[in-house]
């Protein structure tokens, strides 16, 4: 009985640790420099097909913080 349970402890330790490892690596990639870069590119294309000042007001803030921390740099739009 002993030994089942060191087992199921050691199996849940293992489960928890991937798990942990797959979260860590999905943020990673989520948040990386070449996803930001594409997301914003497509929201540049809707944005020219819609026009929306509120739109363009928060991409402009996304280009600001992905100009500040990533290459290469998104130019800034006129929502004039």
């Amino acid at each position: 009985m002993t030994l089942q349970k060191i087992k199921t402890i050691r199996n849940l330790i293992l489960i928890s640790a991937s798990i942990f490892a797959v979260v860590a690596l999905l943020g990673f990639v989520i948040s990386s420099c070449g996803i930001q870069h594409i997301a914003i590119v497509n929201d540049l294309k809707s944005y020219e097909t819609s026009l929306d000042p509120e739109f363009c007001d928060g991409l402009v803030e996304r280009i600001n913080l992905f100009n500040d921390d990533c290459e290469p740099r998104v130019e800034i739009l006129d929502c004039g």
